[in-house]
């Protein structure tokens, strides 16, 4: 996982050969585009989203990894919450591996929260499991999905 703001993005560009693009993509004026999802680039899809903030208890419902996709969440506006904690450490898989939405959820607990504020992101890799979208009052957010 990384967690920084936008003005250090270029220190990542190296990390995967479509970061440069996405974090392109997120240096937009993204305060008046419209919710929804949209394909950048072959391996990269946007979904920007409005949406109040969850308690820890519902976001935790959907603690969440991916096999074939890396998220890039990045905080538009508003103070978002999120759980995360190392898949290797989680022993209670809530279901099964969902293929079609590469998905994997778990019962576990998080080790640590943190905050992203407008200007933030995190990165999250397959190792990485995630319970995003806590907080109060209105969150705007932009998740790239990075096809790996």
């Amino acid at each position: 996982m990384i967690i920084d703001t936008i003005e250090n993005a270029h220190r990542y560009h190296d990390v995967h050969p479509l970061f440069a693009r996405a974090f392109e993509f997120i240096r937009r004026d993204l305060s008046s585009a419209p919710d929804g999802k949209g394909d950048i680039a072959d391996g990269l899809k946007s979904i920007i989203s409005t949406a109040p903030g969850k308690t820890a208890e519902a976001s935790l419902a959907k603690f969440e990894c991916h096999n074939r996709n890396i998220d890039i969440q990045y905080c538009i506006s508003g103070v978002e919450t999120i759980g995360w904690r190392p898949r290797g450490s989680c022993t209670q898989p809530n279901g099964g591996f969902n293929e079609e939405k590469d998905v994997q959820f778990y019962h576990d607990a998080p080790h640590t929260f943190f905050q992203l504020q407008s200007g933030q992101f995190a990165i999250f890799f397959p190792e990485d499991v995630h319970s995003p979208m806590i907080g109060e009052g209105e969150i705007r957010k932009l998740v790239i999905k990075v096809s790996i």
